[in-house]
């Protein structure tokens, strides 16, 4: 038996037309997974079509996560993408807004912990009741080295990753002796739209990969062989970890 294989199940997956997100959605795809891809703009579209042509069993919904309606609608019209069944969920659609702690705007740490937050929660909810009825299940978060440490200029963005490895605990505290892994990445520096503001500050670039074992920043590729772990039966004991995906930066 391959306990990686993943093949025919059904996954749905948040943020999963850019950068980590792709990165994970192609895993999926590309170990034959039908997954129905939730994004936030007519780009998921298009990100469906491109995978489509491919060959892959792939659907999109557009939604606005920051809205709590919005996240209910888009769950589902992925289940009935999906026939009312879900196997796998990625919560990997995030948002990023830098201001120093004393000026940011309120509104704006309202959005952050929305979609960085309390959609990862609902979502989690929504698709741990079919999880539940069934007996199995794995959820896989989205945390981020700001889970470990406070970062700088981001506040609400550490505020609601914290919150996310410390929702992944509480959730496997309940979950898992029924059948459900729930599990998050953390993600170190990865070259991403979401990290632009830092790759551009030469400065900062360099101080943060003069810390890095692996020597380099991290890419989408990098993140799919711990997809295809988390989702698979290969991960059948691991239950409520925050696996850092970062190059070592966190032991430097």
């Amino acid at each position: 038996m391959n306990i990686f294989n993943i093949k025919d199940k059904k996954a749905i997956i948040t943020g999963g037309t850019r950068g980590l997100g792709r990165g994970m959605a192609e895993a999926l795809l590309e170990a034959g997974c039908e997954v129905v891809i939730i994004g936030s703009s007519d780009g998921v579209f298009k990100t469906v079509e491109e995978f489509t042509k491919l060959g892959f069993k792939s659907y999109g919904v557009k939604a606005d996560l920051s809205k709590r309606d919005e996240n209910y609608r888009a769950f589902d019209e992925a289940i009935k993408h999906l026939n009312g069944e879900v196997d796998i969920l990625i919560t990997a659609a995030g948002i990023q807004r830098r201001y120093s702690a004393e000026d940011f705007p309120i509104e704006e740490w309202d959005e952050v912990l929305n979609v960085n937050l309390n959609s990862v929660f609902i979502m989690c909810q929504l698709a741990g009741r079919i999880m539940l009825k069934k007996g199995s299940g794995k959820i896989i978060n989205i945390a981020a080295m700001a889970s470990f440490f406070g970062g700088q200029t981001v506040p609400a963005y550490s505020a609601a990753k914290g919150g996310v490895a410390q929702l992944t605990k509480e959730l496997t505290n309940d979950w898992a002796s029924r059948g459900i892994n729930i599990n998050a990445i953390a993600p170190g520096y990865m070259s991403t739209e979401m990290n632009e503001a830092i790759i551009e500050n030469e400065e900062r670039y360099n101080q943060i990969s003069s810390r890095i074992p692996a020597q380099r920043w991290g890419t989408p590729e990098d993140m799919k062989g711990i997809t295809l772990f988390l989702s698979s039966s290969a991960s059948d004991y691991v239950n409520g970890a925050i696996i850092p995906v970062d190059g070592g930066y966190l032991i430097k």
